[in-house]
């Protein structure tokens, strides 16, 4: 079960994650959609942080394959992968899940998984990371990579 903040009335709501996959959940409170089964409105990456890391990525990761992209705002080459993640999020269909993690703002992830450059893009199935990509990569050597694990 994940909790989700409804982006209309703010209402904290209970959603069972493999239930999301086949409908779309809403608000208790007042009705509107919440976020997809990606985790992040209209199939975008989910940001995730020091904080929500062991459940928006390692806890998640037991029910389908999770990709968490470690970058930072100054990094050129995380600007030239941030659109390759965007359309693979849009493009998963609940088979995975897209996730962004600000390494300038989240110093405790980015230490405990040895992030020492950046784009550094983490694979995570049930609750381990089991592959790792350094550098920006063509869309289809990123999606080759995710789906060996799917």
């Amino acid at each position: 079960m994940a909790i989700q903040v409804c982006p209309q009335c703010g209402a904290k709501n209970r959603v069972d994650e493999n239930a999301s996959l086949d409908k779309q959940p809403v608000c208790g409170r007042c009705g509107t959609k919440l976020p997809d089964a990606t985790g992040a409105p209209n199939g975008k990456p989910q940001i995730v942080t020091d904080m929500t890391f062991a459940n928006d990525v390692v806890a998640a990761s037991s029910s389908r394959p999770v990709l968490v992209d470690a970058w930072a705002e100054w990094c050129g080459p995380c600007r030239m992968v941030a659109p390759i993640l965007e359309q693979l999020a849009a493009e998963s269909g609940g088979r995975y899940k897209i996730a962004k993690l600000n390494v300038d703002e989240n110093p405790r992830t980015a230490a405990q998984f040895n992030i020492r450059s950046i784009p550094t893009l983490l694979i995570f199935k049930n609750g381990k990371l089991v592959d790792q990509i350094i550098g920006a990569q063509p869309k289809q050597a990123i999606a080759a990579r995710l789906a060996r694990h799917g």
